[in-house]
């Protein structure tokens, strides 16, 4: 997926080239490294190279929305042994597919806010660990890192100066667990991608048992933007508490599916019209506001909400990693529903009782009642299911499996009512192979 559009395009600048634009002399040419040459050149503290990260409130774009400045000066910097930077780009969730394209498109703007990090942090090495399915991205990456590495950005005292970092490319294998911080980490480290008990957290005991900050590609790919107009007007851009702009991935039934980067607090109406309105004039019945782990909102919430964490997350919903997904009148909700449980059913590690257990008896119920096999007490039965779930697991994965489950439920429960009284779907079959097509469950 590329760019459609943008407002106050800052991380997509250099998106319009498509995929001639993405060198080291493009990025140069559009103010590329100007920043990091800032820091050594005017002697920039690591206090106030934070402080004003700080100032831009950027939350973390990977999905939990943590203040990144604040997530940085957690790191022990007077720490004598190695620390680490690390960039989670294992962009598995169903929805998502911002942070390829800024890869594929930009991978230098994300190389130069991993540096600038190092540099506060006063980490030495760095990782950014590239999901599985998107090989080609990787190899771009590690092209990019050759050219900055040529270009004497990464190595042994960076520009002259007394900073030494170096960054690297890892290779994930395509699992959806290995996007939990610590499940990533154990992955670099050559283990099962399993996710780790915290405390302790990586910011006293990551990568290697030592000091690691961990931030989403989009994230990274900020910081030269925010040092370049200062935190405060990074601020500006969207509103109280949510800094700068956002990228969305929007797709599902809309005439223009793409990647749209627009201020944080940007109304959902603004962005669905940018993404060139309903898929055939028809009727918008339902969004996922925040990758398939977010809670579904019905369209009537939706069309008054803006997109920004405190607004997502007062109407009921999650604005996670920005992947909007627009379901038409056409959708069978529970078939819908059935596809997301039968992902986090698959992509369960099985190290947690609940969710390996109960994520497999989330998938069964719904696919029983998709198929006309449900039963009066399902629907008890599968808010049970989450409640035995959620909070008792090591990651949020079960919590994940489970948000959907009740967000489907509580909003459109007469539709799966309907499903188990009279063994088919409120939506005519027809209708939703004419309207629908983007759910659908693998063969059990």
């Amino acid at each position: 997926m590329a760019l459609i559009a943008s407002l106050n395009p800052l991380l997509t600048t250099g998106w319009s080239r498509g995929d001639a634009g993405w060198r080291l002399r493009d990025y140069e040419a559009r103010g590329g490294y100007v920043q990091l040459r800032r820091l050594f050149n005017d002697k920039v503290s690591q206090d106030d190279l934070i402080a004003e990260v700080k100032k831009s409130v950027l939350r973390g774009r990977g999905g939990a929305g943590f203040p990144t400045g604040l997530k940085w000066s957690f790191m022990p910097r007077a720490f004598p042994g190695d620390k680490y930077v690390v960039c989670n780009s294992d962009e598995g969730e169903p929805g998502t597919f911002k942070d390829r394209d800024l890869m594929r498109f930009d991978p230098h703007s994300v190389i130069e806010g991993m540096i600038i990090a190092g540099y506060a942090m006063g980490a030495q090495r760095g990782y950014n660990y590239i999901h599985g399915e998107i090989f080609d991205i990787y190899e771009r990456f590690e092209e990019a890192l050759d050219e900055a590495r040529a270009a004497g950005f990464l190595g042994n005292r960076i520009l002259g100066s007394d900073f030494s970092f170096d960054l690297f490319a890892h290779h994930g294998y395509g699992a959806y667990i290995c996007g939990e911080e610590t499940g990533l980490l154990e992955s670099i480290e050559g283990k099962k991608g399993q996710p780790r008990y915290k405390p302790p957290f990586p910011a006293s005991y990551g990568l290697y048992g030592k000091p690691t900050t961990i931030n989403n590609t989009e994230t990274f790919a900020a910081i030269p933007f925010i040092l370049a107009m200062g935190g405060e007007n990074f601020l500006g851009l969207g509103k109280p508490n949510n800094g700068g702009t956002k990228l969305f991935s929007v797709s599902g039934h809309v005439n223009r599916p793409g990647n749209y980067e627009v201020p944080l607090g940007t109304p959902f109406s603004t962005l669905l019209e940018m993404a060139g309105g309903m898929r055939g004039g028809r009727k918008l019945k339902a969004v996922i506001p925040g990758g398939s782990s977010a809670p579904v909102l019905p369209a009537e919430i939706m069309m008054n909400t803006t997109m920004d964490y405190d607004s997502i997350a007062k109407a009921g919903s999650m604005l996670g990693s920005g992947a909007v997904i627009v379901m038409d009148e056409t959708t069978c909700m529970v078939k819908a529903l059935e596809r997301l449980s039968y992902f986090y059913f698959e992509e369960s590690c099985g190290q947690c009782t609940p969710c390996r257990e109960g994520t497999g008896w989330l998938y069964r119920v719904v696919h029983r009642i998709e198929h006309g096999e449900g039963r009066p007490e399902d629907l008890d039965q599968l808010n049970r299911v989450t409640d035995n779930i959620m909070g008792r697991t090591i990651c949020a994965l079960g919590d994940a499996a489970s948000l959907p489950v009740r967000s489907f439920i509580n909003h459109f429960r007469s539709e799966f009512e309907y499903h188990i009284e009279n063994k088919t779907c409120l939506v005519d079959p027809a209708v939703q192979r004419a309207g629908s097509g983007f759910f659908r469950v693998e063969a059990t």
